[in-house]
């Protein structure tokens, strides 16, 4: 028997939540606050599942499509701290081999929220990942997105979709030996060219600076390929949360643990 909700705790909630954020924002120190944040946005199935719609509706859709309408949230959060750099994760290359039937409105609703970012004209949209291997309609809705979005001020927002972080890697690899080729270069003259430095510079991400901090919703508590390069010194925070739950005060609480930690680098 599903458990029933208790009005009198919803409202106590409605109510200390809003203060409990103002007094997270307030006590922030923005000189803390992380340059780039990457966020794996997880658990849409498992919350759809977890939450039925009044006519009994808990399929993949309904989840994915809630979770979508919390990116603007997010985005809203973000420039409120600070952010200057988001990196979403919205969809892996595993993921294209689900079955059509659950891919296809999947691949919709990623479509459709990419051309609501880019419709309000408030962030750059940058889609990352192995974007040959996504329907043409879709590639041409991710690239139409891009431009007219670039060059707008305010956070940059990179869009993670059909991506893995060992394709990254595997990409920028291939992207180095090709350049080193096209420039005449030897195979030994290529192979000494090979550096973290190089590597960098042909991932999908170049010219941004590394995610400071990363965010993984749902409970799970791995990155499961996301900026596997990129997050070598980024500190990690999980959350409990699925992802349409996630509140911006599980935000702000992320942000202020970051704000905690003395970073090492590794060391």
């Amino acid at each position: 028997m599903p458990l029933r909700s208790n009005p009198l705790k919803s409202a106590a909630k409605s109510v200390l939540y809003p203060l409990y954020e103002r007094r997270l924002l307030k006590r922030l120190d923005f000189s803390q606050t992380p340059h780039h944040v990457g966020v794996i946005l997880d658990g849409n199935r498992r919350w759809s599942k977890a939450n039925p719609s009044q006519s009994g509706d808990t399929s993949s859709s309904r989840g994915h499509k809630a979770g979508a309408q919390k990116i603007v949230d997010l985005l809203d959060w973000c420039e409120e701290a600070h952010v200057a750099v988001l990196t979403i994760w919205l969809l892996s290359n595993q993921n294209l081999s689900r079955p059509p039937q659950e891919l296809e409105p999947l691949l919709t609703i990623i479509g459709d929220t990419i051309d609501d970012l880019a419709r309000r004209g408030n962030w750059e949209i940058r889609p990352v990942g192995s974007l040959e291997l996504l329907p043409k309609e879709l590639q041409d809705r991710l690239n139409l997105a891009a431009q007219k979005s670039k060059g707008i001020k305010g956070v940059m927002v990179n869009v993670a979709i059909g991506y893995g972080g060992r394709s990254e890697i595997t990409d920028a690899v291939k992207s180095l030996i090709k350049d080193g080729a096209k420039a005449g270069k030897s195979i030994e003259d290529i192979a000494a060219s090979v550096s973290v430095d190089e590597i960098s510079r042909h991932l999908y991400t170049a010219g941004l600076p590394d995610p400071d901090l990363v965010i993984r919703t749902s409970g799970e508590q791995r990155l499961g390929g996301f900026l596997l390069w990129q997050s070598a010194h980024s500190e990690f925070y999980f959350c409990e949360a699925y992802w349409p739950d996630f509140r911006k005060l599980d935000f702000l609480r992320a942000l202020r643990a970051y704000s905690q930690r003395h970073r090492r680098f590794g060391i």
